[in-house]
């Protein structure tokens, strides 16, 4: 439950600081780290789901 509540959060810092670059001048490099952090933030669940999947053991 908490790493869902970190990874929203990412989630939106991301999305906040894009905004940010994007829209204010001369402040582009804040686009360029909400672009990380948004693709961070997505490989990080990706491990954590695929870790998940494997604990899983058939009987």
């Amino acid at each position: 439950m908490v790493f869902l509540a970190f990874v929203l959060f990412l989630i939106l810092a991301a999305v906040v600081l894009g905004f940010l670059g994007a829209i204010l001048k001369g402040l582009f490099y804040l686009l360029i780290i909400g672009v990380v952090v948004f693709a961070a933030t997505l490989l990080l669940s990706g491990f954590r789901w695929s870790r998940r999947s494997h604990r899983h053991f058939v009987r």
